[in-house]
C-alpha cells in the first residue's frame, strides 16, 4: 500500500519534471505540443520501471526513518542511540535528496533510474552548494507563504463569521477547519510549483554544462546561485524527452 502511494508520488513528479522540461527545450518561438500526454506515455510506458524503482526507494526510506524514529531508548545508552540516529537520519535524508532529483534527471532525459542517479550524482557533485540553495530556500519559503496566507484566511473568516452571526465558540472551530483546509489546497499547489522549480534548475544544469542557453530568462536568474566549485566539467549529452 505504501509502495502504491509513493509510486503514484513519484508518477505525478515525473509527468510534471517531463512536461516543465519539454518547455524548457523548446527553441524560442515554439510551443511543444501535447507535452502532458508525452509524458504520461513515458511514465506509464516506457519509464514505469523507473518510477516503480523510485517509489520502492522512497518507501524503505520511510520505513527505515519510522523504524528508527521508533525504537526503544532503553535498548541502547542515550548518547549511542542519539548519535546513531543521526547518522541514519542524515544518510536516510541524502538519499532522499539524490532520489528527488533523479527523478527529475530521468523525466528530462529519458534514462533508466541507475544511469540518472549516476548522472544526477555526477550534476550534483558540480552544483551542490546551489542544489541546496535551491531546494531549501524554495521548500521553506513556499511552506512559509502556505502558512501565513491560510492563517490570515482563518482570521478573517473568523472575525466575519463574529460579525454576521451568532455561532460563538463555533465560529473558532469552523476557521480552524478552513485553515487546516486551505493548508491543504496550497499544499498541492506547493508541491507542483515545488517540482517545477527544482526541474528548472536541473534543466539550468544541464545547459549550463552543455554551454548551451535554451532559457535566457532563467539563466539570468540561477547565474546568480552560489557553485561549489568553479570547474565546470561538462557531462555527456543526452537528448530530452520531447
Amino acid at each position: 500500500m505504501l509502495w502504491s502511494l509513493t509510486a503514484m508520488i513519484e508518477a505525478q513528479v515525473y509527468v510534471i519534471s517531463g512536461t516543465v522540461a519539454q518547455w524548457y527545450f523548446t527553441k524560442e518561438n515554439t510551443a511543444p505540443r501535447r507535452s502532458i500526454r508525452s509524458s504520461l506515455r513515458h511514465a506509464f510506458g516506457p519509464s514505469s520501471g523507473t518510477i516503480c524503482l523510485s517509489g520502492l526507494l522512497i518507501c524503505a526510506v520511510r520505513v527505515v526513518r519510522s523504524a528508527v524514529d521508533s525504537t526503544r531508548q532503553e535498548d541502547i545508552p542515550g548518547m549511542v542511540y542519539l548519535v546513531l540516529r543521526c547518522c541514519v537520519n542524515a544518510l536516510l535524508s541524502a538519499v532522499d535528496f539524490l532520489n528527488k532529483f533523479t527523478i527529475n534527471f530521468a523525466a528530462i532525459t529519458g534514462e533508466a533510474y541507475c544511469t540518472s542517479a549516476r548522472m544526477t550524482y555526477e550534476l550534483l557533485r558540480r552544483n551542490l552548494l546551489s542544489a541546496v540553495f535551491v531546494e531549501t530556500v524554495s521548500t521553506r519559503l513556499l511552506a512559509g507563504i502556505v502558512f501565513v496566507l491560510s492563517a490570515i484566511y482563518a482570521i478573517a473568516a473568523c472575525a466575519i463569521l463574529d460579525g454576521v452571526s451568532h455561532l460563538g465558540v463555533d465560529s473558532y472551530f469552523v476557521a480552524a477547519l478552513s485553515w487546516v483546509l486551505l493548508i491543504l489546497v496550497l499544499g498541492f499547489f506547493v508541491h507542483v510549483l515545488d517540482n517545477v522549480i527544482d526541474t528548472v534548475y536541473v534543466c539550468y544544469a544541464i545547459d549550463r554544462d552543455r554551454g548551451e542557453v535554451y532559457k535566457p530568462e532563467v539563466h539570468d536568474v540561477y547565474v546568480h546561485l552560489p557553485i561549489s566549485r568553479s570547474q565546470r566539467s561538462s557531462i555527456a549529452p543526452r537528448t530530452p524527452v520531447v
